[in-house]
């Protein structure tokens, strides 16, 4: 077996380097000076269990460690107003700059020019990047279970939900949503459909865990959708939420390919069985 790092491995390492470095520059009682530290988050929960809305958290994401840059040209507020004129249910703005080309300021200029929930996509292993995310905007954070332990979850999750911040939780298989799953720390579940190992999709990841995932979490779906007839099968599987961003970024022109999507959402009713 190989003991090589993985790239989860590297990012996660990178952070705590990068965590450590932005605490010696901007200490908490700064971060609590913000403009948005005290602002009321929204929910994602709620925006997500909509009917008038599509379910779809749009995404920000100018690169990723396995396709490399994606669209780096794209503009942040074009994009995200885009969104959510499309009818997505709130928006996910990348902040990690080594690994996915995004930046905290990318998520602050969502933040000003929309009125939806925006979840902070980071690799969160500290406090502090929580406190970072309410200070920018934020109104979800994302809490990865295989990075972190049973009580880190738990501890950054609590910690989350007393700053009034709703938590998504990725796990990528059973034994990560069985390990991981508070009850007082978590909203919001969220099955990547991605191995970690390979690098390979498969949205049976989803259908496979889709009842595992008690009905008091509400489920969101991550990674490989493509098509409005992938989100009427998950949604059929028990899904509210559709994080979706290679497939809009990739485009030029990101919020019209969202678009599209949600219309042709609108008028499918059921997915062909091949």
């Amino acid at each position: 077996m190989s003991t090589a790092p993985t790239i989860l491995d590297q990012i996660i390492t990178h952070k705590r380097r990068e965590v450590a470095e932005r605490q010696s520059l901007v200490p908490t009682k700064l971060l609590e000076r913000s403009l948005y530290f005290g602002s009321a988050p929204l929910s994602l929960r709620k925006y997500l269990l909509r009917e008038d809305l599509s379910g779809i958290i749009a995404e920000f994401k100018r690169k990723s460690p396995s396709k490399g840059w994606i669209n780096p040209h794209a503009p942040v507020e074009r994009t995200t107003i885009g969104y959510m004129q499309a009818g997505a249910s709130g928006l996910s703005v990348l902040t990690d700059t080594e690994f996915f080309g995004g930046k905290n300021e990318d998520l602050t200029v969502a933040r000003r020019f929309n009125f939806c929930p925006i979840l902070r996509k980071d690799f969160v292993i500290d406090e502090y990047q929580i406190l970072e995310a309410k200070s920018i905007g934020a109104d979800v954070v994302l809490l990865i279970a295989a990075v972190l332990s049973a009580d880190e979850v738990k501890n950054l999750g609590q910690f989350a939900r007393s700053l009034g911040m709703e938590v998504l939780l990725e796990v990528h298989n059973a034994e990560e949503l069985d390990r991981t799953l508070h009850p007082d720390a978590v909203s919001l579940v969220g099955v990547n459909n991605r191995n970690l190992h390979d690098f390979s999709v498969s949205l049976d990841t989803s259908v496979a865990l889709a009842e595992r995932v008690p009905n008091e979490f509400v489920k969101v779906t991550e990674s490989g959708l493509n098509s409005a007839a992938d989100l009427v099968h998950l949604r059929n599987a028990g899904y509210r939420g559709f994080l979706m961003g290679e497939a809009f970024m990739r485009h030029s022109r990101p919020e019209k390919a969202c678009a599209a999507l949600v219309q042709e959402l609108s008028t499918t009713t059921e997915v062909s069985v091949a």
